[in-house]
Formats: structure tokens, C-alpha cells, sequence
């Protein structure tokens, strides 16, 4: 995930969906008021700041037509138990009264006995022993006593957590942090750097064990691993051994070499943890002659609609590091002669932009890329309630402005059985593989289809932007597939979750500024699942571009309960929004100031309470509070009403657009429970079984930092977790991301 919207490089801004697919049949224009510049005050809770290893607190409505699935059960918490946390822009970690929180695990930290503490100076190597850098998703993989697999343990367990990417600034391609004077930003880029920031990407494995009332992590467990862009890995389902997974590496088309960019996960129902390649088209090369080298085929098509034209720079620019394979792997120029690209690297991008299936518990298992599920930009992967006997689905969303919601749904049943396999990965194989992908269109009363990704859907035999030979085709151009077949254009579709008791499945869009009422160009229209577009003001008062500029988050209950079903119906849960915007048309939640929020991104439900953990990752509010996470306790789909929103257009037309809203929160059931430090993300969460130790992670806090002021740690935006006590460089120490623990001063359960 990243903050596309908001000033963040090219490489990032992913917008590549040039296809006539409709955003909604109802299409308005409007002119919209700007909002008002009055802020609320932050009220009288005062914040709690994050320090040593330790931190403590002070004080229905709309046409439906299709069936209604079984009324949800009741939740297991009726009402949030804490004070709401202030908005803040302070350099710390802010909690309720009554918790505390502890830094557990930073970027560069040993996972070996041999590796040595981090100094946080920029001399540290060996990242393929250290922790990686941006901490992402993560799952919790319990462990018995005697280190065998146990999903009840709350004592001892494993973490698999992504490293998504590095920090930078701008257009800078060196890892500033990492290097002692930030790094070279000309090309050619040194071997020994890039060898330095390959490895900060991927994944960690690490134990934690609980002792005393805390956690800890093990730094020479013998489960302790990392997972790098340059680790061996499977491809597997139906892309496997096919021509456009062909490259130098492997001329079979059956394996490749690691993962990138990882962002959102899921946990497995048999106990792997599925993890997300977001935004890896960035990190590979073409020449500016490549289009001709390769004859102008379909393959030059199939770049450009995932974001790699000729010529355009890579973000790193590790292509330029020399002569050796793993640095030419970066450059997928055509330059051999064979007509499959079994003498170059071609086809290397194609073997990116999965969900990868790993098994924490194994290092011996091997890494899957589950190709069947499609590839696209993939946040986390959210599993359908399980039912004996029936086929289990996999929902996911493509973060990208105008992309798609996708679901898979296996073609196996499931058995009781394979919740403790005897083989985890080989489980997988068994649900992973073989099934049917499909991509949502929303209608404007409130229904929604899933239309089948398959080679022998007329739509995709019949596409004429782009000549898909066979499934595998299909599923390595997914975005191309699903163009063909009219899916609808989303607000960039972030995380997934799936409700622990009513089973909906709930989607963060995150924003959109392309979403406009008159669009001109590739720009999207307003529609009814994407019905906003507004300015906003930031600092200074000076009101943006209109759009979808705070987001919102959008649930889907499927026909009959049925996790295989073709049909559903919608709303939006919530509409962020600050909480003095305009109530008709930009604060359609009536979020107050202990609940507003912007950029809805990471999304996460406890199996403990119910909650749902909303996370920001936000550029538009940045100048009154840092990024946060909320707790909310949903009701259902339907259970709000419809609303007409009314735009005027330049030619002073009147025109409307129904959507449809869930009930409002009330500060009972949502409200702000931790603020990060300056210039960071939340995102990642996860919780121990007895729901008493809840893990979060703290994303690139004080990322935007340009290599030259490196020297000086006055400029840096954020010092965290140094300034709190924690590891090398003290109150100016360079930033870093980290997991911290949360849990309650009396030992309770968290949000009760």
C-alpha cells in the first residue's frame, strides 16, 4: 500500500486502466462547495506517548433484487470500553487510558544469534538475518510449548510479517536510511547497495513468547527466517510451466525467484499465511526500444496496462548494478533470440503480482505463487466462512485508481479435515489451484455480479484490445480480463476482511483524486458505489482538486450466504470524512471528531470480540493528525438507508446519484484508538487467540527524507521508535519501522 494519491513518485502512482468499462449506469456531475475550514477541537483525552519499552496512557434502504442472506449474529461486543484517542501530530504513539504498548521488533533487528545489534547508522548489512524494512501485514502463528503448531496458544507463537518496501524521497532511487551518506541516487547504482536494499524487501518469520505479562521476540529461534526477492519460489495453478512465465532462471516456466512488495495478507483456514504483491511493475526496467524489439506483440499491450511503458525508470535502478544475473533480472528488455524468452528476462515481470503461500512453521516447505487467484496489484486476501461440503472463496482487491474487486472461489469442498493438514502447503495445491476467478460489477440499486474471469467467457474470446491464447493468459493479465468484461472501476480497493460472525466481506477503498463529476481523459465519473467527489482543503486553506479525496469502506453479502454465489448486494459501512464536512455530501457517516478519519486502508476483524480494526494510510488530513487506527463494531448490509446525493454541473444541470449507506456509527461502536508518529502508516494487525495482545505495525515513519540531508537528523520529520527509548541513535535517531504490542494495564481483553 502506499500513499498513491498524495505526492507519492510515478513508479507508484499506478493508474493504467484505460478500458471504456462504465464506473456506474448513473453518471452525475456536480459542483461542489468547499468545506469549511473550521477544525474541532481535539478534545479533553490527553495522548499517551510511546517510550523506552513501554507505553502508558493518561487520562434500508434502495431496490434489492437479490436474496437477502440470514441475519448476522450478534457480535461478541456490543459496545467499545475505552476513551477515544485525540487526533495528533506528535512524534509518538498515542493509546487509550488503561493500555499500553511496547516496541517488539524494528527494522534491522538480528534473527540470528551471529547478528549483531543495529546500530541505525546506515552500516548495518547482512539484511537477509535482519529484520526487512516497512513492516506490513502479518499473521500470528501459534505455537505449543513444545514448539509444535497450536492456533490456541496465546503464549508463544510465530509472526509472518511482510517488509513492503524501503524509505525514499521522491524520485530518489537509494534507500536513504540504509546508507550511511543515503546512498547514490545517479545511475550506475553501486552492487554493494543494491545488494544492501534487495533483501529489506520480502518477509520475516519470527518468534515471540510471552513471559512476566510481556512479549518478546526470540532473536536465535531456530523458526526465525527471511523470505527476499531473490529466495527460490514455486509458480503454481494454472500459469505454471506456461510460455509467459518462461525466463532465463527457468526455461520450464516452473520456478522463479522470490517476492516483492508485499502488502496485505491472510491467514489460511490449514495454517499458511498468503501474502500480497502490490506495487512490483516499478521495480523492473525496459529500454526505449523495446516496444520494436519485441515486434509491437500483445506482450507490449500487457506492459503498459500494468504500468511499464519503454524507457520509463525503475525505482531503484538495481538493473544498472553489472554484468551478474540477479541484478539483469531487473531489466526486462527483450534481448535474446528465442521466440519464449528462455534466454532473457522478458517474461520476469509476469512472474510478479501474486499471492504467495507461505508455511511459517516450515522452512523447508516450499514458496508458492498461487497464479489461478490472478495478478494485479494484491492488497490481503479475505476467506469466505467455511462450510463443510461446500467450496470456500478468496477475496481481493487491486490498489490501483479505477481497479477491480476479485474473488476466487476453489473448486475443491471443504473438509473439517484439512484445518490441521498433515502437509500445509500440499493443502493449498488442493484449494489454491484448481477453482474459478471472478471480478465484481456493482449495480446502481444496490445488487452486484460476479462475472467469471474464464477463457471461454464470449466477452474475453471476443476482446479486441488484447488476444488472450488460454487460461493462463487470462489469469497473468487479469486486469485485461477483467476490462473485457465491464467490471467496475473502483477507488482503489485496499485491504478485504470477512465479518467473524455475519461472514459479509467488508473492502477499504482508500481514495481516488481521478473520481470526478465531469471527468475528461482517463478520469472516472461518480457512481453509486464510488459516489463522491469533493475539494479539500489542507494546510493553508487552499482547496485541492476535486475527488474522492478521504475514501470510504464498501461490504458485500453474498446471495443466500453462498461463498460460490454469482450475485450479492452492497453499501458502504462508512464514508470517511473529516468531521466538520459537509453532511450532505462529504460526511455522509456523520463521523464526529473521536471518530473522523481519511484513507481507510488496512482492515482487519478480531475472532476475540469482533471488532473491526480500521487503519489509515492518509495524505489529506496529515496537517491537523497522523495516521491512526479506529475501532468500529459494524452492523450488517442494509441496515442504513439510501441516499441521493445531488451535484451541479458546469452547465448549472441538476443530476443525482443514489447509493446506499449503512447506519451511522454511534461513539459506542466507533472511535479512534491509536495515533502514529509523523509520516507513518498503520498497517498490519493481528492478535493473540485469548484477544488480550493485539500486534500492530508502524509503517516508514518520517519516510519522506531526501539523501542529501541524510547528515542532519535536525530535518528528519520523525525519530521514532529512538526518541521513545528504543535501540540505537537516541532522540535523533533515524526512523524506523516496527511492530509494537498492545495490551490492557488489568490484562483484559483489547477494545473491551
Amino acid at each position: 500500500m502506499n500513499k498513491q494519491d498524495q505526492n507519492q513518485p510515478s513508479w507508484a502512482d499506478e493508474e493504467h486502466n484505460s478500458s471504456a468499462n462504465p464506473d456506474f449506469q448513473s453518471v452525475l456531475g456536480a459542483r461542489m462547495a468547499r468545506r469549511s475550514l473550521l477544525r474541532g477541537a481535539l478534545g479533553g483525552v490527553s495522548s499517551a506517548m510511546l517510550g523506552g519499552f513501554a507505553l502508558t496512557a493518561c487520562g434500508s434502504g434502495g431496490d434489492d433484487n437479490s436474496p437477502a442472506p440470514a441475519p448476522a449474529p450478534v457480535p461478541k461486543l456490543q459496545k467499545l470500553g475505552f476513551s477515544a484517542v485525540p487526533k495528533s501530530t506528535a512524534d509518538a504513539v498515542s493509546v487509550p487510558a488503561g493500555y499500553t504498548a511496547t516496541v517488539l521488533f524494528a527494522l534491522g533487528d538480528p534473527l540470528t544469534a551471529a547478528a549483531t545489534a543495529y546500530k541505525n547508522d546506515g552500516s548495518d548489512g547482512d539484511f537477509d538475518n535482519r529484520a526487512g524494512d516497512h513492516h506490513d501485514g502479518m499473521e500470528y502463528l501459534g505455537l505449543s510449548a513444545d514448539g509444535k503448531p497450536d492456533p490456541k496458544s496465546s503464549d508463544r507463537a510465530l509472526l509472518v510479517m511482510n517488509h513492503e518496501a524501503t524509505s525514499h524521497a521522491g524520485s530518489e532511487r537509494a534507500s536513504a536510511f540504509v546508507h550511511v551518506n543515503g546512498g547514490t541516487n545517479t545511475l550506475p547504482r553501486p552492487a554493494a547497495e543494491t545488494d544492501r536494499e534487495v533483501p529489506l524487501h520480502g518477509l520475516s518469520v519470527v518468534e515471540i513468547r510471552r513471559g512476566g505479562g510481556t512479549f518478546s521476540y526470540l532473536k536465535d529461534s531456530s523458526f526465525n527466517r527471511r523470505i527476499t526477492p531473490l529466495t527460490p519460489v514455486v509458480l503454481s495453478g494454472a500459469a505454471a510451466g506456461h510460455a509467459l512465465m518462461k525466463t532465463r532462471y527457468s526455461s520450464t516456466g516452473v520456478a522463479a525467484r522470490g517476492t516483492l512488495n508485499n502488502c496485505g495478507t491472510g491467514l489460511t483456514p490449514w495454517g499458511t499465511v498468503l501474502t500480497g504483491e502490490e506495487n512490483w511493475s516499478g521495480y523492473f526496467f525496459r529500454s526505449a526500444t523495446d516496444d520494436a524489439a519485441r515486434g509491437n506483440d500483445k506482450s507490449v499491450a500487457a506492459l503498459k496496462r500494468y504500468g511499464r511503458s519503454q524507457g520509463a525508470a525503475s525505482r531503484h535502478g538495481w538493473e544498472t548494478s553489472g554484468a551478474d544475473d540477479k541484478y539483469q533480472r531487473w531489466d526486462i528488455s527483450k534481448k535474446g533470440a528465442s521466440a519464449d524468452g528462455s534466454d532473457d528476462y522478458r517474461n520476469e515481470m509476469n512472474t510478479f503480482g501474486y499471492l504467495v503461500e507461505v508455511d511459517g512453521y516450515s522452512k523447508t516447505a516450499a514458496v508458492k505463487k498461487r497464479t489461478s487467484l490472478g495478478r494485479f496489484a494484491h492488497e490481503s486476501a479475505a476467506f469466505s466462512a467455511l462450510v463443510v461440503g461446500k467450496p470456500l472463496a478468496v477475496y481481493m482487491g487491486d490498489d490501483s485508481r479505477g481497479e477491480y474487486i476479485y474473488k476466487w472461489v476453489s473448486e475443491a469442498v471443504w473438509s473439517a479435515a484439512d484445518a490441521n493438514p498433515a502437509d500445509r502447503i500440499a493443502t493449498g495445491d488442493k484449494y489454491l489451484d484448481k477453482g474459478r476467478l471472478y471480478v465484481a460489477k456493482f449495480n446502481a440499486d444496490g445488487s452486484g455480479e460476479w462475472i467469471e474471469l474464464s477463457i471461454n467467457n464470449a466477452l474475453i474470446k471476443a476482446a479486441s484490445a488484447y488476444a488472450f491464447a488460454d487460461q493462463a493468459d487470462v489469469v497473468v493479465n487479469a486486469r485485461l480480463a477483467a476490462d473485457a468484461v465491464g467490471a467496475t472501476k473502483m477507488d482503489r480497493p485496499e485491504w478485504c476482511a470477512t465479518h467473524p460472525t455475519s461472514g459479509e466481506v467488508y473492502f477499504t477503498l482508500t481514495n481516488n483524486s481521478n473520481r470526478k463529476v465531469e471527468p475528461t481523459g482517463s478520469q472516472m465519473v461518480v457512481d453509486a458505489a464510488n459516489p463522491r467527489s469533493y475539494s479539500d482543503s489542507y494546510a493553508g486553506g487552499a482547496a485541492g482538486s476535486p475527488g474522492n479525496v478521504n475514501g470510504h469502506i464498501l461490504r458485500v453479502a453474498e446471495t443466500g450466504g453462498e461463498a460460490a454465489a454469482t450475485s450479492f448486494k452492497w453499501d458502504v459501512y462508512l464514508f470517511a470524512a473529516e468531521a466538520e464536512a459537509d453532511a450532505s455530501k462529504v460526511n455522509l457517516s456523520s463521523l464526529t471528531a473521536d471518530q473522523d478519519m481519511s484513507s481507510p486502508d488496512g482492515l482487519w476483524f478480531s475472532k476475540a470480540t469482533g471488532i473491526c480494526w480500521i487503519q489509515t494510510d492518509d495524505g489529506a488530513y496529515t496537517d491537523k493528525t497522523n495516521c491512526m487506527m479506529l475501532a468500529g463494531i459494524p452492523g450488517k448490509v442494509g441496515d442504513g438507508a439510501k441516499k441521493t446525493l445531488s451535484y451541479t454541473r458546469k452547465d448549472g444541470s441538476v443530476m443525482t446519484v443514489d447509493t446506499y449507506i449503512g447506519k451511522a456509527p454511534t461513539a459506542d461502536t466507533l472511535k479512534r484508538f491509536l495515533v502514529g508518529p509523523v509520516d507513518c502508516e498503520l498497517t498490519g494487525c493481528c492478535e493473540t487467540p485469548d484477544g488480550k495482545a493485539l500486534f500492530v505495525n508502524i509503517q516508514h515513519p518520517g519516510e519522506t527524507i531526501s539523501s542529501a540531508t541524510i547528515g542532519n537528523p535536525d530535518k528528519f520529520l520523525s525519530h521514532w521508535p529512538g526518541n521513545a527509548g528504543y535501540g540505537a541513535g537516541g532522540a535523533k535517531a533515524r526512523p524506523r519501522s516496527a511492530t509494537i504490542v498492545i495490551t490492557k494495564s488489568d490484562g483484559g481483553v483489547i477494545g473491551s
